[in-house]
């Protein structure tokens, strides 16, 4: 008899919630055998645990689901291993590609955060250094509009409408009157 498990058996293994256990069977990764009268207790195999543990490290590598399921499905055909693996290693190669070009832009990022940490280090000795913290923003803030004192507000004249509005509106009363029984 081979090893089988239930639902929560594996969620709580690979610290997941029975909601994801279905959810990854209604993408087609997982295809427990259902028991019990109405069919609603699921048996999972221990081919549905290895597939389980496929695709959560595939998550964990970034793939999606499909791409994932595209992979551990290779795995279960009887064909020739050797399209299979190219598969696999052409889907690795794209993966790396778009994870070394993240990888770009976070060090860019990075370095921009670093310089700003820098000026503001630079800044804060040289307000030490005179004895007071002066209001002074970083360059990379220059652009940004300084806060105002705030001041009572004045009344503000109202602008004059479009003229295509103004027409608009003064035609509006006219064609209530029209419409009403008593303006006729």
């Amino acid at each position: 008899m081979s090893t089988t498990y239930r639902i929560g058996d594996l969620a709580r293994e690979f610290d997941l919630t029975p909601r994801a256990m279905r959810f990854y069977e209604d993408m087609g990764l997982l295809t427990p055998e259902r028991t019990g009268a109405s069919g609603q207790q699921r048996v999972y195999s221990a081919r549905d645990r290895v597939r389980l543990k496929l695709t959560l490290r595939a998550k964990r590598l970034g793939l999606s689901l499909t791409e994932a399921k595209a992979l551990i499905d290779m795995y279960d055909s009887p064909r020739d291993t050797r399209p299979q693996l190219e598969r696999f290693l052409q889907v690795l190669g794209e993966h790396r590609l778009q994870l070394e070009a993240r990888m770009t832009e976070l060090q860019a990022t990075l370095a921009e955060v670093r310089a700003h940490e820098r000026e503001a280090r630079a800044l804060l000795r040289q307000a030490s250094a005179q004895g007071e913290v002066q209001a002074h923003a970083p360059s990379a803030t220059a652009d940004t509009p300084k806060p105002t004192t705030r001041r009572t507000p004045r009344p503000v004249a109202k602008a004059a409408k479009p003229a295509a509005k103004r027409a608009n509106l003064s035609a509006a009363p006219a064609r209530a009157q029209r419409r009403s029984p008593s303006g006729g």
